[in-house]
C-alpha cells in the first residue's frame, strides 16, 4: 500500500472516479471547490518523489464551501465524503461551521436531501465534543422517539461533554427517558466496552533502528515547521543515514520504500529500537511514528494511534507520550530482532515469539493499566472516560468506584516509609495530601498542574490537541506561550503562528509572550510558585523552584485544560555536593559532574546496547547548594533533561527564593503595564507570589527519606572543567583530556545561560591583540538581558570582537533556524549535542560560557593552565559580573509596576488557592 492515508482512501477513489469521467453529473464535475481541492489532492500525491502523503483536513473555508456547494447538489457523493471524514473534530474552527450546519438539520430548522435528522445526529456524535455537545444534549428532550434516542446514542460514547455532564443529569432526573439512558450508558461504561480488546497476539515486521534514536532523529528540528502537518512531516523521519536505515533522500527524505517493503509482508510495522525516545518532548516524534506504523482513527483526519513500539530503553517522556497516543510501548530485550524479523507480542502473556513458535523473549508491561490505555485509544481518554463514569455511577448512587471494569493503578503499599523526599511532598501537596505526606514511588496520582509553558514548535501542536479536547478556557492556573524557537527565522508558516496562537491561547485566561521576547524557560521560570508542580511542552521545562513533569504536546494539553496530569511517581536519586568551589569552576562544571561521577560510579554508561542510566525515567533531587541565585538553580535542573530524568528538585534556602519572587512580582506587574494578557492571569499569580511571601514557608525532604541511589560530589576534587564531548550529553571528560582540540564556531546561549555568562564572555572578549580565529554567535535568552547588556556597553564589545549576535531565543540551541557549518568542531553553552542538531555532521562539545569565550579566542579547547589564566581576570570582577536582572531594583520597571493595582477578587483568589 502506497503511504497516503488510509483515512483518505475514498478521497482518492473518488478522485480517480472524477478524471474517469464516472461521475454522471456534469454539475458536480464543474464544482468550483472540488477542482482546486483536486489539485490539492494531486500536489500531494506528487511529493516524496511520487509516493505521496495525505491532503490537508479542511480548514473552516474550505467546510464552508464544501457545505454550500452541498446545499445546491445534494447529491454529490465526494462533498459528503468529505463532510464526514475530512474535517478535525472537537472545537478546530472547521469543526464550528460543520456543527453549526449540522446542529440546524438535526434540530429540524434546515433539511437536505442526502443528510436526514437522524443522520445529521449521527454525524454530530463523530466529532467527539464540543460544539456538538449542546444540541445533542438539547435534542434528548425531541418529541421524536427516533431522534431523542438517536442523540443518546451518541452522548453515551462521547466523552468530552464537560459540564454539559451535569444538563444531562438534570434531565435524568427530571424524568427524561433518553438522558436517563445516557447517565446509565455512562456508568455502564459502554464507550469503553464497545471498542475490541487488545488481542492476545500481535503479529508485526520488525522496523530496526539500532543505537540510540532521540526524538529529533524522528522529527527533526529543521523540519519544525511541518509538525501540525502529521503526513508533510513524517517525510524527514529517519532522513539521515544511519546503519540499517536507507532515506529516500538523505538529509531531506526518510526510508519511505523501505518501509513499504516491509510492509508488503502483510503486518504492521512495530518500532523497534535499542535506546528509543531521548531527548525533547516532541509529540511530532510519536505522530510520526505512528503516521508509518500505527492505525486510523474514524473521522479524525490526518491522525493515528495504536501500534507498537519496542526498546531495551524508552525514554520516559516519549513512553508516556506514545501511552497517551494509544500505542502500546515495551521495554524489553531487543538485541535477537533484526530488521524485517516477523515476530508475534502476546502482550497479556509477556512474550514475544518468532514465526516457528519459539520464544525471542519475555516482559512485563510498565503498568497493569496501560492494555485498558490501548483499548481506550490511549491514556488521556481513558482517564477521562473512567472519570466519567465514575462521576455517571455516583449520580445514579452505585458508588464512583469502576474497578469492576477498568484496571486500576496498583494502590501504594501498606508500608509508609521512614520518610519523603522534597520532589514527593511536592507532588503529595498537589494531590491534596496533608502537610507533611506525600505520594510514594509507584504510585499512581494526579497532581494539580499550576504551571503549564507551550513553546512555539509544539505550541500549534497543543493548540491542535486543545481543540480536540474541545478546550475553551484554561483549568490550570497558569499556562504560558512562548515564541522562542522560530522568531529570529520564521518560515511563512511560523509568521502564521505568531499572529494566530496569541489570541487562541490568551482568549482562553493563558499568557502569551511575543516574538522577540525570549527563551520560555527564562520567562516562564519567573512566574513559578515555591513547592508547586507544572509541565511544558519543552523537556528543558524543570524549574528552579518547584518541580516539572515535562511532557508532550497531548499531554500538556490535558495539563492545561484540566488542570492535572496523570503520573506514575517516579524514584528519586539525590545528587549530594559538598565542599568548597575551586578556582575556575563555574555551575556549568557541576552541571556535567553530574553524569561524569555517574559514569564513573558505573551508574550510567554511554554504550546504547544494554545502556544503564540511573536517572532515566527518575526524579533528580540536588542537595548541598542551598545559597545558590535561582536563576544559578536553573541550570542544574535545566540539564535534568540530558540525564533522560523525569524532573528535578533542588533544595535552596528561603532567602534566594525571597529576593527572586520580589523581582518576579515586579517583572509581571510591568507585563501588565505594557499590555500582556491576559491580565487576570498574571494578576492571579502575582497575588499568589505576594501570599507566600508574606508566609515564606518551604518543604524540605525529611531526613530518612530513601533513594534510589546517592550520588555524592566532593566540590574540594573538582579542580577543572567537565565537558560533554560530541554526540552525547552523557559522555563527560575532563578538560586536560581535550585540550588542543581545534575549535571552529562557538555558541553562547540557550537557556543554560543567564546575564552573568554573556558579562564574562565580554569581559574575556575585550582588548583583544587579535581578531577571533572561531565563529562565535551570542544569543541572550531574554530582551530583558539584551538591553541590559547594550546598556552596559558589552554589546559594543561582542561587535568589536566580530561576534555574530542574535535575536534573544533559542538561536542555535534546537538548530531549526540557524545552523553551524557542517562537519565543523563547536563548542557550545546549549542545553544537548545529538549528531545533526545544531549543524549537520558538527561534532558539539557543550560546556560553560565562560570556557567557550576562551576557545572562541584561542581557537582550541585550552590547558587547564591557560583557562585557569583566563579565568583569574573573570573572577576578579566576579561581584560584577555575576549580577542578576532584579527588575525591583531597575528603575523603569519599578516605574511601571508602580501603575499596576492587584484587585481584591485576585487577591481573594489566591488566599483560597493557596489554601487548598
Amino acid at each position: 500500500m502506497m503511504l497516503a492515508s488510509r483515512v483518505t482512501q475514498a478521497c482518492s477513489r473518488h478522485s480517480t472516479q472524477l478524471r474517469r469521467g464516472l461521475l454522471s453529473s456534469s454539475k458536480r464535475s464543474m464544482s468550483a471547490f472540488l477542482a482546486e481541492y483536486d489539485a490539492h489532492v494531486a500536489e500531494r500525491a506528487a511529493m516524496a518523489g511520487g509516493i505521496g502523503i495525505a491532503p490537508k483536513p479542511l480548514d473552516a473555508s474550505q467546510t464552508s464551501s464544501v457545505i454550500e456547494e452541498l446545499k445546491a447538489d445534494s447529491g454529490n457523493e465526494r462533498l459528503l465524503e468529505l463532510l464526514v471524514h475530512r474535517i478535525p473534530p472537537g472545537v478546530d474552527e472547521a469543526a464550528y461551521v460543520k456543527a453549526t450546519w449540522l446542529s440546524a438539520l438535526a434540530m429540524g430548522k434546515e433539511s437536505h436531501p442526502s443528510i436526514s435528522r437522524v443522520y445529521a445526529v449521527e454525524l454530530l456524535g463523530t466529532m467527539q465534543g464540543g460544539y456538538n455537545v449542546g444540541t445533542l444534549v438539547s435534542l434528548l428532550k425531541d418529541p421524536e422517539t427516533e431522534i431523542a434516542e438517536s442523540a443518546a446514542k451518541q452522548l453515551s460514547k462521547t466523552l468530552l461533554v464537560f459540564d454539559a455532564f451535569y444538563d444531562v443529569e438534570a434531565a435524568a432526573k427530571e424524568g427524561c427517558a433518553p438522558a436517563q439512558s445516557v447517565m446509565e450508558s455512562w456508568a455502564n461504561a459502554d464507550w469503553y466496552l464497545a471498542k475490541p480488546e487488545v488481542p492476545e497476539t500481535m503479529t508485526a515486521t520488525v522496523f530496526k533502528v539500532t543505537g540510540e534514536t532521540n526524538t529529533d532523529d524522528l522529527s527533526p528540528a529543521q523540519d519544525a515547521w511541518s509538525r501540525p502537518d502529521i503526513p508533510l512531516h513524517g517525510l524527514a523521519m529517519l532522513k539521515n543515514t544511519r546503519e540499517g536505515i536507507v532515506p529516500e533522500v538523505d538529509g531531506e527524505i526518510g526510508p519511505l520504500k523501505q518501509m513499504e517493503e516491509l510492509k508488503a509482508k502483510g503486518y504492521p510495522l512495530a518500532y523497534v529500537g535499542d535506546v528509543v525516545g531521548t531527548g525533547s518532548s516532541r509529540k511530532s516524534a510519536t505522530n510520526s511514528v505512528l503516521w508509518h506504523m500505527g492505525d486510523d482513527i474514524p473521522y479524525v483526519p490526518n491522525m493515528r494511534a495504536g501500534g507498537l513500539c519496542l526498546g531495551g530503553k524508552i525514554a520516559p517522556i516519549f513512553f508516556n507520550t506514545m501511552e497517551d497516543s494509544g500505542s502500546l510501548p515495551i521495554e524489553l530485550e531487543v538485541g535477537d530482532m533484526n530488521m524485517g524479523d516477523v515476530i508475534t507480542v502476546h502482550p497479556h502473556e509477556g512474550k514475544v515469539t518468532r514465526e516457528d513458535g519459539s520464544v525471542l523473549t519475555e516482559f512485563e508491561l510498565k503498568t497493569n493499566v496501560i492494555l485498558d490505555e490501548v483499548r481506550a485509544g490511549g491514556r488521556i481518554p481513558l482517564i477521562i472516560g473512567r472519570g466519567l463514569t465514575s462521576k455517571a455511577r455516583l449520580s445514579l448512587g452505585q458508588g464512583e468506584a469502576v474497578d469492576d471494569i477498568f484496571s486500576m493503578p496498583a494502590p501504594p503499599s501498606d508500608i509508609k516509609p521512614k520518610g519523603f523526599t522534597l520532589a514527593q511532598k511536592m507532588v503529595g501537596k498537589a494531590c491534596g495530601m496533608q502537610e507533611g505526606e506525600g505520594v510514594v514511588p509507584g504510585q499512581y496520582c494526579e497532581p494539580k498542574m499550576t504551571t503549564v509553558g507551550s513553546q512555539d514548535t509544539t505550541g500549534p501542536m497543543t493548540r491542535d490537541e486543545l481543540k480536540a479536547l474541545a478546550c475553551l478556557g484554561f483549568s490550570a492556573d497558569l499556562v504560558m506561550q512562548s515564541f522562542c524557537h522560530t522568531a529570529a527565522y520564521p518560515k511563512p508558516v511560523d509568521v502564521v503562528t505568531h499572529h494566530t496562537l496569541p489570541d487562541f491561547i490568551m482568549t482562553r485566561g493563558g499568557v502569551s509572550l511575543r516574538p522577540g521576547d525570549g527563551i520560555i524557560h527564562s520567562w516562564l521560570n519567573r512566574m513559578l510558585l515555591p513547592d508547586t508542580v507544572g509541565t511544558g511542552g519543552d523537556s528543558h521545562t524543570r524549574f528552579p523552584i518547584g518541580i516539572s513533569f515535562p511532557a508532550g504536546s497531548g499531554l500538556v494539553a490535558f495539563g492545561a485544560a484540566t488542570g492535572i496530569m496523570p503520573l506514575d511517581m517516579p524514584e528519586s536519586v539525590l545528587v549530594r555536593f559538598s565542599g568548597e568551589m575551586q578556582r575556575g569552576i563555574t555551575l556549568r562544571d557541576l552541571v556535567q559532574a553530574i553524569p561524569y561521577q555517574a559514569l564513573q560510579e558505573g551508574l550510567l554508561t554511554t554504550e546504547k546496547k544494554g545502556k544503564k542510566n540511573i536517572f532515566s525515567g527518575k526524579i533528580l533531587e540536588i542537595e548541598g547548594l542551598p545559597t545558590l541565585k535561582c536563576e544559578q538553580a536553573f541550570e542544574l535542573s535545566d540539564a535534568s533533561a540530558e540525564r533522560s530524568a523525569a524532573g528535578c528538585t533542588i533544595k535552596l534556602d528561603k532567602e534566594p527564593i525571597i529576593e527572586y519572587l520580589n523581582s518576579n512580582v515586579v517583572m509581571l506587574k510591568w507585563m501588565i503595564a505594557e499590555g500582556y494578557g491576559d491580565v487576570r492571569t498574571l494578576e492571579r499569580r502575582i497575588a499568589r507570589m505576594q501570599e507566600w511571601l508574606a508566609n515564606p514557608v518551604l518543604m524540605e525532604a525529611d531526613p530518612e527519606a530513601e533513594y534510589a541511589a546517592v550520588i555524592d560530589i566532593d566540590l574540594n576534587e573538582l579542580k577543572e572543567p567537565v565537558l560533554a564531548l560530541p554526540n552525547d550529553p552523557d559522555a563527560s571528560a575532563l578538560l586536560s583530556d581535550y585540550s588542543g582540540t581545534k575549535v571552529d564556531e562557538v555558541f553562547i546561549g540557550s537557556c543554560m545561560t543567564n546575564i552573568g555568562h554573556f558579562r564574562a564572555a565580554g569581559k574575556l572578549l575585550t582588548n583583544l591583540a587579535k581578531p577571533l580565529p572561531t565563529r562565535l554567535w551570542i544569543a541572550p535568552p531574554t530582551k530583558m538581558d539584551e538591553a541590559q547588556l547594550i546598556e552596559e556597553g558589552y554589546y559594543s564589545t561582542f561587535g568589536v570582537a566580530g561576534a555574530r549576535t542574535e535575536m534573544p531565543g533559542c538561536s542555535l540551541c534546537m538548530g531549526n533556524q540557524a545552523r553551524v557549518a557542517p562537519g565543523c568542531t563547536t563548542v557550545s553553552t546549549s542545553t544537548r549535542n545529538f549528531p545533526n542538531r545544531l549543524g549537520q555532521g558538527a561534532d558539539v562539545f557543550l560546556a560553560s560560557a565562560e570556557l567557550a569565550a576562551i576557545a572562541s579566542i584561542e581557537g582550541e579547547l585550552p590547558t587547564v593552565e591557560k583557562y585557569l589564566e583566563y579565568m583569574d581576570k573573570v573572577n576578579a570582577t566576579a561581584a560584577d559580573t555575576y549580577r542578576y536582572l532584579n527588575f525591583d531594583e531597575l528603575p523603569e520597571f519599578v516605574k511601571s509596576a508602580d501603575t499596576v493595582e492587584i484587585s481584591a477578587e485576585m487577591m481573594d483568589a489566591a488566599k483560597r488557592l493557596s489554601a487548598e
